[in-house]
Formats: C-alpha cells, structure tokens, sequence
C-alpha cells in the first residue's frame, strides 16, 4: 500500500509500505492492506512504518490527521 506524510513544509515520506502504525487519540492503531477506509485525528508520538523490503522506519509527530482509503495512507502531520 502507498504511504504518504507531509507537513505543511515538507513531504516525510511517500512509498510502498507492508503496514503502518499510528498514535490515534485512542491509542496506537496498524493499518494493514486492504484495511477498512478511515479518518483519524492523530497525537503526538511516532509513526512507525515497515517498507515492502522489510526495513521498519519511524517519523517522530506532535499530531495531525490520517486517511486511509483504496490502501493508500495519506498522513498530514504538524
């Protein structure tokens, strides 16, 4: 699936990705492919993220929103 984050500077990061874990306002949740369309407000935290190869990266946030549909993750992060 497609992972995209940007701020308002910046694009963070934007490939292929097996999954994704965010810090939502109830607490951290993985985004899978095929996962379920959503919007969520995000908090401060870290989105960790594991590439197609199998590397795992992560992207320090104080907050932003996700969207996630048709298995691309669209991230905007402050």
């Amino acid at each position: 699936m497609k992972l995209d984050i940007t701020s308002a500077h910046s694009t963070l990061y934007s490939g292929e990705v097996d999954s994704v874990t965010l810090p939502g306002e109830m607490g951290s949740f993985t985004v899978l492919r095929n996962h379920a369309s959503l919007l969520s407000s995000l908090t401060p935290g870290k989105i960790v993220f594991r590439t197609v190869g199998g590397a795992e990266d992560s992207v320090e946030i104080q907050g932003g929103v996700v969207d996630v549909d048709n298995n691309v993750v669209s991230v905007c992060v402050y």
